[in-house]
């Protein structure tokens, strides 16, 4: 019917990354976004409208800022969703609280974005509005319908509400600054990362509350958005160690910040707060020493990234490479373990300092069967045992796996390397099998 017509295969991952970009410069008006797929959003502005001029002054706003890039873009202000929704498709305006049935009782069915075997059985049953759809009973619709059809036209009427999904977790605390003129210039960003680290930290402190997780978000003119995301070992609201934390992130970057046509609005939130409760220390307890610890554990996980500086956390087994499990340095949901190794002054370790990765088998040869390796060949390296001390019997865990025993022996070499081996198997049933496990300093 219209001729020439041009086709275009639709991308529908371009079109979802595109909405996804959109959803990132609609942050900038409210924290809870929440997708429509696959052409609209949700935008929970309850208590943020009085900041961009009232309802109306807002809804201009925001669309006349996407359409002048170049998309087509209609919107509505209702007080459910589902009711904003069918608004913003059909009839494009601003509903006061309580005036939704009325807004949405002349739209067609259609509006009600229900299945197309709905649709058929309300037009089949004579229904071509909401209102006509609106006036039967809950219980005749929900035995044709079900349950979940009812409970969406109760939500577009106004009468029930249904929270949405934030496409990202809303924040503790945050605090944003706005620019009249885009700024470009480095200084201009720290100047205004230091300040709103100031306000945040005011924030925090008169909560009582200290930050574990920090996210600083750059909104560019031309609607980019870029975030950068720090953790801390401890809760923190010292205004000096985020920005220097902040500053190592910014210059750690893969792809260094770029403002593009400068930033209209910085903002830096607080995704996890917790309480700070102040602690009992004894004189002889170096507090500056722990922090300067925790602080360098930051410093490490800002540049080579959190799951990269990790700590051992003991666990109830014997079975040496399953002694301790590497966890991150800074995740503090395990339970803290103490434990020590006793040892007499000047004895030569139990343990060696380095475990391999995964225990590589060699050929030994011993003076007798349950004896120490008086020989051994390791890498297609000879090593020759001039001391050894052992065995030290593990047994495997029956309860959680099978294997064999094994007899552990410290050995060292005419040329001073010190190793730990062990026999993996007892003589009497197969032939037992050499492994070495660790190395000594």
């Amino acid at each position: 019917m219209v001729q020439p017509l041009t086709i275009v295969r639709c991308d529908e991952k371009a079109d979802a990354a595109l909405l996804e970009a959109i959803a990132d410069w609609c942050d900038r008006f409210t924290p809870l976004v929440s997708l429509d797929a696959p052409d609209g959003l949700f935008l929970d502005i309850t208590g943020a409208a009085h900041l961009f001029g009232g309802e109306a002054a807002m809804l201009a706003h925001v669309t006349g800022s996407i359409a002048k890039q170049g998309f087509a873009v209609r919107g509505a202000i209702a007080g459910t969703s589902l009711a904003a929704r069918a608004l913003a498709r059909f009839h494009p305006t601003i509903v006061a609280a309580g005036g939704e049935a009325a807004a949405v009782a002349p739209l067609p069915i259609t509006a009600l974005d229900c299945d197309d075997k709905a649709l058929r059985a309300l037009r089949h049953a004579g229904l071509k509005t909401v209102r006509m759809v609106a006036e039967r009973l809950s219980s005749e619709l929900s035995e044709r319908l079900g349950k979940i059809f009812v409970t969406r036209l109760k939500v577009m009427l106004g009468a029930e509400e249904q929270p949405l999904t934030p496409r990202r977790a809303l924040p503790d605390l945050m605090a944003e600054r706005h620019f009249a003129e885009p700024v470009v210039t480095q200084d201009a960003i720290t100047t205004a990362l230091l300040g709103l680290a100031q306000s945040l930290s005011e924030i925090l402190e008169r909560e009582g509350r200290g930050a574990r997780v920090l996210e600083a978000v750059f909104f560019r003119a031309d609607g980019k958005v870029e975030r950068i995301a720090i953790r801390t070992s401890e809760a923190l609201r010292d205004p000096k160690i985020i920005m220097r934390l902040l500053n190592q992130k910014l210059d750690a970057l893969a792809d260094p910040l770029d403002p593009g046509f400068g930033f209209d609005l910085v903002r830096l939130e607080a995704l996890l707060a917790e309480e700070t409760r102040p602690g009992t220390i004894s004189f002889d307890h170096d507090e500056n020493a722990r922090c300067q610890i925790a602080f360098l554990v930051d410093r490490l996980a800002v540049r080579f990234g959190y799951t990269r500086v990790q700590r051992f956390i003991p666990q109830d087994t014997h079975i040496p490479e399953a002694a301790c499990v590497a966890v991150p340095a800074q995740d503090r949901d395990f339970a803290p373990e103490h434990w020590t190794v006793k040892r007499t002054p000047g004895d030569p370790p139990r343990r060696p300092l380095r475990l391999l990765q995964k225990p590589e088998e060699i050929h030994a040869m011993a003076s007798v069967p349950d004896g120490p390796p008086v020989r051994f060949r390791w890498r297609q390296c000879l090593h020759d045992v001039v001391r050894a001390e052992g065995p030290e019997r593990i047994a495997m865990e029956w309860w959680r796996s099978t294997g064999l025993t094994r007899d552990y022996f410290r050995v060292e070499t005419d040329e001073g390397q010190r190793f730990w081996l062990y026999r993996d198997g007892l003589y009497g049933g197969q032939a037992p099998r050499w492994y070495l496990q660790g190395i000594f300093a």
